[in-house]
């Protein structure tokens, strides 16, 4: 019994480190669009190009996994094409405002911690077959992820702080 207890600590401590991404992208209310909309270097996306990309990166995972999981469906993630996913995502961002995208990406996240949080922490660790015929957990999926929301935070709050 000790080990699962262990897990679910686990699992409650990575939803709260996932759960950091809220705050922050809130905070970016308080840019302005000249700063939302300034690339982060030469070539580089602007802020709004990197938390569009975030929120739709959500969105997928969401409505490909996580709720699937919820719901008892199988998963139908895929491993995409990280360049044209991406350029989609800049694209997305060029048609939308500033409150949009983050009003987005506070309403996607909040949704992936809300079905997380009441999983069971079997359910939580489970292991699927996503649509490539990969092993996909939740678990996985927020180990995963969390790296990847400490570095665009960092980067942005590097590049805000400059200016």
């Amino acid at each position: 019994m000790q080990t699962g207890g262990n897990r679910f600590m686990e699992k409650e401590q990575m939803i709260r480190e996932f759960s950091a991404f809220l705050p922050f992208v809130r905070s970016l209310s308080g840019i302005g669009d000249e700063l939302w909309n300034a690339p982060l270097g030469e070539g580089k996306w602007s802020v709004g190009d990197v938390v569009a990309h975030m929120m739709l990166w959500d969105r997928y995972f969401l409505e490909e996994a996580i709720a699937r999981i919820a719901r008892s469906e199988p998963v139908t993630v895929r491993h995409l094409d990280f360049d044209e996913f991406n350029k989609n995502a800049v694209q997305y961002a060029k048609g939308k405002s500033r409150l949009d995208i983050i009003d987005a990406a506070v309403n996607e996240r909040d949704e992936i911690i809300r079905i997380l949080s009441a999983l069971s922490e079997e359910e939580f660790m489970m292991e699927h077959t996503d649509g490539d015929g990969r092993p996909f957990s939740a678990y996985g999926y927020v180990q995963g992820f969390i790296p990847h929301d400490v570095h665009h935070m960092d980067q942005l709050q590097a590049f805000i702080s400059k200016h």
